[in-house]
């Protein structure tokens, strides 16, 4: 079955939905050491009901929801060889998480999220799933390194680890590729810019045919111009609308010409955004790029939010840049 995208005003999702009871109860099982037939059941199943939400929504390009994954840094460390993961620890005031532990060479040594994306892909009827990777930068700062004691020899090897999973990706046919490096943007030094684009280069630099996104959020963004504008990619995928647009003076000082995932979904504010708002919050980004360079999306993840929330904010996204198409295209 096709799906033909839009020319303009693409509508998209970052990767993560809320967690279905099914996505809860496979936690449990993993934790347990437990991902036997029925771990696999419920995830598919959970998997299964997001890519209903997402069609019922009507979004363009979605993805698998993210519902095998808690935590997105702990779950690829649990399957890379060189990681353990420790127990709870504090972050601040009384959030605690679980944090990867290196303590071996960093290497690939089995597919992690290929069948989730073959699956939904399966279920998507013929719309393109994106694959959503943690980036290496992000993997490796928010890990405890008791292994390689240097961060450019850590975050390549990271690199060419999540490098064999793209490709087999590819092979099956994926053909949107997006790196999450949340922690990019809390970094000050621009060292860690040129580290990371360096590692994109491993990754997505030999690519062709595919489309390379890169996401980021939060933080302090700004830190990372005007380097970010030779990173190897076709797509800068950025939360806007909770910091309220004010990137957009920098993207047209530096006139950014890829690519733009537009933010216009707060995930962070349980607020259902209407309709008009949202469309003359799209009406921004034509200042910077074309309509056919736009990409409709929520900030960030939607996992932090209740169901029905997030599905009534995807159906309003959807119907903001449907009117786009025929007021402001």
């Amino acid at each position: 079955m096709g799906y033909k995208l839009p020319e303009k005003f693409v509508t998209t999702v970052v990767g993560s939905y809320p967690y279905f009871p099914e996505a809860l109860k496979a936690f449990q099982l993993r934790k347990q050491g437990k991902k036997n037939f029925e771990y696999e059941r419920l995830v598919r199943e959970a998997i299964k009901k997001t890519i209903r939400d997402y069609i019922s929504a009507g979004v363009d390009l979605i993805s698998d929801g993210e519902q095998r994954r808690e935590d997105m840094a702990v779950f690829f460390a649990e399957e890379l060889r060189g990681f353990e993961v420790s127990g709870y620890v504090r972050i601040f005031d009384n959030v605690y998480y679980r944090k990867p532990v290196i303590v071996d060479k960093i290497e690939w040594n089995h597919e992690i999220i290929v069948k989730d994306w073959k699956y939904a892909a399966k279920l998507s009827q013929g719309r393109p799933v994106k694959v959503t990777l943690t980036g290496p930068y992000t993997m490796y700062s928010w890990s405890i390194d008791k292994y390689y004691g240097n961060i450019r020899k850590a975050v390549f090897d990271l690199a060419e680890a999540l490098s064999h999973e793209i490709r087999i990706l590819i092979k099956e046919g994926a053909e949107y590729i997006q790196i999450d490096e949340p922690a990019l943007s809390t970094k000050p030094k621009k060292e860690d810019v040129i580290l990371a684009r360096e590692a994109l280069e491993i990754m997505l630099g030999r690519l062709h045919n595919v489309k390379r996104i890169l996401h980021i959020c939060f933080g302090k963004i700004e830190r990372l111009f005007p380097e970010i504008l030779d990173f190897p990619i076709d797509q800068l995928d950025l939360e806007l609308k909770n910091s309220k647009y004010i990137l957009l003076g920098l993207l047209k000082e530096f006139s950014f010409d890829k690519e733009l995932g537009f933010g216009v979904i707060d995930v962070h504010n349980e607020r259902v955004e209407d309709i008009e708002e949202i469309l003359e919050d799209i009406r921004l980004g034509l200042e910077i790029v074309p309509p056919e360079k736009i990409f409709v999306k929520p900030d960030c993840g939607l996992k932090r939010l209740k169901r029905e929330i997030a599905l009534a904010k995807l159906k309003n996204m959807v119907k903001a840049a449907v009117e786009a198409r025929e007021k402001l295209a």
